[in-house]
């Protein structure tokens, strides 16, 4: 009888993992398609992300409230973080937002996807481990599919050279963000975490904005809209959901997902065209993220966003 009880454990556990891991694909499918709402809109790239925020907090709000959740529960000592996430993920959006223009789709989300390392490490670093031999494994797949996915931006051109360096910083930028909004899971729902921090920072997208003497007011809303829904309530949303209930390590794997459904898109769309090294890259990503999906749990490994940030 007690042998039984370890794999229904087992069991449980990768039946509860489950939803997370959809809502992170399927917030990562979403917010790959935000490169293209930037190019297609007829604002500034800074004011695009203005308008991302500022179109989409009221839907964020209203979710909260239909759902007769409460915004502010939880919030007892987080308004600093939330604050300073908001900051955070707006120089992100404002960064990312220009270099969009610089470089093609496909380098635009993986380079400010960087975060696919960055916010890994530093949750082992958190939780004063190694990755075992399978994390490893995984990482150092990730890391060759993304450096494969640049395709011919191995050796960068001078034209992509700019959008490439401000969309590295953007990826920089985004692991703060990340780190920051795990604090805030550790107390806070999903959607209220998201839609104080998405709040806080309108006014310094803004403020940017303006000071770059950006077209601020478009004439075509359609464009904003569908970036606000997909990228801040749907991607974002589905992102921060995820980021609760699952290791750093998942969360940034995934994020490479992005890069391949963008240089999709750039090919479609833009004739960015893809060669071999970008779909054996996609390969690579994809068996990374089987291996870290279909890994247990031994102990040292790291643990979930929630209790890192408890430490």
């Amino acid at each position: 009888m007690h042998e039984s009880a370890p794999p229904r454990k087992v069991a449980s556990v990768t039946s509860s993992a489950a939803l997370p891991f959809a809502a992170l694909l399927l917030g990562n499918l979403a917010l790959a398609f935000g490169p293209w709402f930037v190019r297609a809109a007829d604002v500034g790239p800074v004011a695009a992300g203005f308008w991302r925020l500022t179109l989409g907090v009221p839907f964020l709000f209203a979710i909260i409230l239909m759902s007769r959740g409460k915004p502010t529960l939880g919030t007892r000592g987080l308004w600093g973080i939330l604050l300073l996430s908001g900051v955070a993920f707006a120089a992100d959006l404002a960064s990312w937002h220009i270099g969009i223009l610089h470089t093609t789709l496909a380098n635009a989300a993986l380079f400010g996807n960087s975060a696919t390392l960055m916010y890994p490490i530093w949750g082992f670093l958190v939780a004063r481990a190694w990755p075992t031999r399978q994390q490893g494994l995984a990482l150092a797949l990730a890391a060759i599919g993304a450096g494969l996915l640049l395709g011919r931006s191995y050796e960068l051109s001078p034209q992509n050279l700019f959008g490439d360096l401000l969309c590295l910083l953007a990826g920089a930028l985004y692991t703060v963000y990340f780190i920051l909004m795990a604090r805030a899971r550790t107390a806070m729902s999903p959607l209220p975490a998201l839609a104080w921090s998405s709040l806080f920072g309108t006014l310094p997208l803004l403020a940017f904005a303006w000071v770059l003497g950006e077209r601020i007011w478009p004439g075509n809303w359609s464009v904003l809209l569908g970036l606000a829904l997909a990228s801040q309530v749907i991607g974002q949303g589905l992102l921060i959901y995820a980021l609760g209930h699952l290791s750093p390590l998942v969360v940034g794997i995934a994020l490479l997902t992005q890069p391949v459904v963008a240089g999709a898109v750039g090919w479609i769309v833009y004739d960015e065209r893809l060669g071999v090294p970008d779909f054996i890259g996609a390969a690579l990503v994809a068996v990374a993220l089987v291996l870290v999906r279909r890994g247990k749990s031994p102990p040292g490994q790291v643990a979930s966003s929630e209790a890192e940030a408890k430490t």
